[in-house]
């Protein structure tokens, strides 16, 4: 963050005997208004002192990836062996034909290493961008009297910033006003205690973060391959020195004594750099590159797609998503409320009749709306619209007082002085404030919160006529009934309740810091409607088709949690409710057997607080759930971090629920969560796919070189060829099946397990019968391709190598679907899959037809290419054939397993 200027801190040691008042006054900031705001105060400001960013570390550039790449032993053993063969090469046949073998081996080793540079530089480059979003925290502030919202990044000095609860403190600043304002410090001190700041402690720090109240801020500023390569290291090494192996005259490469020192250190380069070729081909180092591409281009898309990820496996994590707890308000619904029912007394007031209610009984509700409220209202003149600011339950209840009860919030806040406030947070579900009337003196205590709550806390109502009634065990029933009718109706229930209070409770209370929540009389009920989003129903339906649950936990009661989880049909019509829809405390004083036993068959929890939510979570986990939960408040922090995948809310959320979360979801729609699944589905798909591409050729590949080295001596591949292999199987085969976008079939199946292996029985199917083909096909060409085709050992050996990679470009089409006979649907879509192709053909062409002395090759005829595409092509009806055979539903390695006696 900006670090305070000379000048600012010579002025608080110069204001230091008039405190906080004295910094805002040299700042040229008003505590009600902040500053002025213009382009000119802004821009003086900036140059003044400095902006409110901290100093980058630079971007990692392209060379540090290069130079990342060499550190790999791997490529650091075959740039030894490339430069021995060099040496021996240009020494025994001269510089002209000498430094084909070592110098191919640099430029297949060099072409390895900035594909893989420029891979992970570009997708560095993809993370630092959503990183940059993903820190851009909005922030709410004060400027020419008009509260708006800026990026922390445009904050200067000066500005007064309205903090609430869950909101980090963008900037180190002194406290102004407000109320029982705490700040959790533990990320600066370490300790875990909350801090409270006020006038007497006015310092608030950057990074900070507010957990109770409401303030002003005056800123300031793999192992099997490398066995297998260790044993055709070992065979080739003994056939040479026991002689046999031969040349390409059929004399022997080793005769004793008679053999040449720098022929024999030349044959052993060879066989350790083929070795080694083996290990760079057998080990799936493509696997991360292909999960960073799977992830980053979903990253990608699912930002259009309204949701950010900030932690890259929870992408991966929610394809395996069996239970989604969700939250209702902005989630479910549209978070537009608007006040549609009053109740005073027993009666329901339309706006057209209000006037028929006592005006001292307004001029209380009007209080009670004005005074208790983190809500704010700008009218830049008379004659221009009112702005409401808040949260969507505070501005509903803000714009029906002022526009429906003609309430004057200035007056009423100039008439009043604001003693002691309780906060709302959602385990109290209401708040409180203590006021003293100027005009009179009398001290006042309104409290607002959940109907239920409130009705609790009272023993006595007012009627329209303003005469104030007992409220007997008799007439809440009554007024339960009302409640439960308005809820029923899907309307959030709002009380407000007042009574006035002697200086000797207002002391005592003001000490113990709390208002007195017994003895309050009733004013009245509104009802807040919150239509259900369109498409969530469709969301809802999505998800449950793809074998998710779907939980709805909401702090509103019973009845209104009820008639909105039908709506969005996560209940049905006339479903029995008994055991599915639960409240909070119910769910929380079961014993833990009772609620393990209950929480699969618990579809909505009402009146739920974050602790609830946090039990469901754990809960659900413990019955082997992979649970994702949705949050937006600071206290449901704790459930978004233990839940598999936490999604929290990029509108309504606040910036503690955000850190805590995996995936911030920007629109706050229950529609983009089904979203989030269906991607997290194809990612894991993706990563299915390439593990099964690359686990064919690594299989083929293995026992084809294995068994040529025992056999004959030597490996048909040569290093070159099986590092152009790698090349094509780690990268461009992750760049064509990682980029496979979400399909409608994804979420007819139902989820993956959390203990389910991630190669399944399908897969091990296919894998091996495209793996037995190439071999047996192959090492038919190794023994018998010669007398086939009639053709040199060296058009052989050419044959194999085309062959080989020509069955791995054919057989992506067969990767792109595990179990669809139909490899071929939807591929005119991908136009990047068949871009790839094209070029991995081509490319395979150059090196076979142009690039012979660099890649070993001989150039072939046109029969020739057709036998080897002919024998290619034929993968796709053995994929089409092998799909027919059923496998079995226990994993395939549990078989293995030795049972103990």
């Amino acid at each position: 963050m900006a670090s305070p200027s000379p000048s600012f801190v010579n002025c608080w040691i110069s204001k230091r005997k008039s405190g906080v008042d004295g910094v805002a006054s040299a700042l040229e900031t008003n505590a009600e208004c902040g500053i002025h705001g213009d382009v000119d105060d802004i821009a003086r400001r900036h140059e003044s002192f400095g902006s409110n960013t901290y100093i980058r570390p630079p971007t990692k550039g392209l060379f540090h990836f290069v130079v990342e790449a060499f550190k790999d032993l791997t490529i650091l053993i075959l740039l030894g062996c490339a430069v021995l063969s060099l040496v021996f090469g240009i020494k025994e046949t001269g510089i002209k034909e000498g430094w084909y073998e070592g110098g191919s081996i640099f430029v297949a080793v060099f072409l390895v290493i900035a594909v893989s540079a420029i891979s992970n530089f570009k997708q560095n480059r993809q993370f630092d961008k959503l990183s940059k979003v993903s820190n851009n925290i909005q922030i709410d502030v004060l400027r020419a009297g008009r509260r708006q919202q800026i990026s922390i990044f445009e904050i200067v000095v000066g500005d007064v910033i309205c903090l609430k609860i869950g909101d980090q403190v963008p900037a180190d600043g002194l406290f102004l006003y407000g109320h029982s304002l705490q700040v959790d410090e533990s990320s600066m001190t370490g300790e875990s205690d909350h801090v409270e700041v006020n006038c007497n402690h006015p310092f608030l720090f950057s990074g900070t973060k507010v957990v109770d109240g409401y303030a002003r801020n005056a800123c300031h500023f793999g192992k099997v391959g490398l066995a297998v390569a260790f044993l055709v290291l070992v065979v080739l090494l003994v056939r040479y020195f026991t002689g046999n192996t031969e040349d390409e005259y059929g004399n022997k490469e080793f005769n004793g004594s008679k053999t040449k020192v720098d022929d024999i250190l030349n044959a052993v380069v060879g066989i350790v750099a083929a070795a080694v070729t083996i290990v760079v081909v057998a080990i799936p180092e493509g696997l991360p590159l292909a999960v960073t591409l799977t992830l980053a281009y979903s990253m990608k898309r699912m930002m259009a797609d309204q949701a950010m990820v900030r932690k890259l496996s929870a992408c991966e994590t929610m394809g395996s998503a069996t239970t989604i707890c969700t939250d209702k308000t902005g989630t479910l619904t549209l978070n537009q409320m608007k006040v549609t029912k009053f109740w005073l007394g027993k009666e329901s007031f339309a706006p057209t009749t209000y006037s028929s209610i006592a005006p001292y009984i307004l001029k209380l509700v009007q209080e009670g709306v004005a005074l208790n409220t983190t809500g704010s209202i700008y009218r830049a003149t008379s004659v221009s619209e009112i702005e409401f600011t808040g949260s969507p339950t505070e501005k509903a209840i803000l714009s029906w007082a002022v526009l429906e009860l003609n309430m004057e919030i200035e007056q009423l806040t100039q008439n009043c002085k604001i003693l002691y406030v309780e906060a709302f947070n959602s385990q109290k579900k209401r708040s409180g404030v203590m006021m003293r009337r100027k005009v009179d003196n009398t001290i006042h205590v309104h409290w607002k919160g959940a109907a239920e709550m409130i009705l609790k806390m009272c023993s006595s109502y007012y009627d329209a006529s303003g005469i104030m009634k007992d409220l007997d065990d008799g007439e809440k029933m009554k007024f339960e009934e009302i409640i439960q009718g308005m809820a029923a109706s899907s309307l959030r229930c709002i009380a407000f309740a007042h009574k006035q209070v002697s200086e000797e409770d207002q002391e005592h209370d003001t000490e113990n810091k709390k208002i007195g929540e017994d003895g309050l009389t009733l004013l009245g009920l509104v009802g807040i409607k919150d239509p259900c989003r369109p498409g969530v129903k469709k969301a809802v339906r999505d998800c449950q088709d793809a074998g998710v649950k779907i939980k709805m936990i909401t702090g509103d009661n019973v009845f209104t949690a009820k008639a909105i989880a039908t709506e969005c049909g996560i209940l049905e019509f006339g479903q029995d409710i008994s055991g599915v829809v639960v409240e909070g405390e119910e769910f929380r004083n079961y014993t833990q057997e009772e609620r393990m036993e209950k929480v699969d068959k618990i579809c909505v929890m009402a009146r739920s607080s974050p602790f609830d939510k946090l039990l469901m979570v754990k809960c659900l986990k413990q019955k082997g759930h992979v649970v994702a939960v949705t949050g937006d408040g600071t206290n449901d922090a704790p459930a978004l971090k233990e839940a598999d995948v936490g999604l929290s809310m990029g509108i309504q959320g606040t910036e503690v629920a955000k850190e805590s979360s995996d995936i911030v979801i920007l629109d706050d729609n229950f529609a983009s969560v089904a979203i989030v699944l269906r991607w997290g589905r194809c990612v894991y798909n993706n990563i299915q796919k390439f593990i099964q591409f690359q686990l064919t050729v690594n299989v083929a590949a293995l026992v084809i070189n294995f068994v040529a080295a025992v056999s004959a001596g030597e490996i048909p591949l040569t290093a070159v060829q099986l590092l152009w292999v790698n090349l094509i199987m780690d990268t461009l085969g992750a760049l064509a099946l990682a980029t496979e976008k979400p399909t409608e079939e994804l979420m007819y199946k139902p989820p993956v397990g959390r203990t389910e292996p991630l190669i399944t029985n399908i897969m091990w199917r296919n894998l091996l019968a495209q793996a037995f083909y190439q071999i047996a096909v192959l090492l038919t060409l190794q023994f018998k391709g010669e007398s086939i085709f009639g053709v040199t050992k060296k058009v052989n050996d050419t044959l194999i190598f085309n062959t080989f990679v020509l069955c791995q470009v054919f057989n992506e089409f067969n990767a792109r679907k595990l179990e669809k006979k139909n490899v071929f649907k939807g591929i005119h879509k991908n136009k990047l899959f068949l871009g790839i192709i094209a070029i991995t053909i081509v490319l395979q062409v150059v090196m076979v037809e142009f690039l012979k002395k660099f890649a070993d090759t001989e150039r072939l005829n046109w029969g020739q290419w057709g036998a080897c595409i002919g024998i290619a092509v034929l993968s796709w009806p053995i994929g089409w054939i092998v799909k027919w055979i059923p496998v079995p539903q226990k994993p395939l390695l549990s078989y293995l397993k030795m049972k103990k006696i």
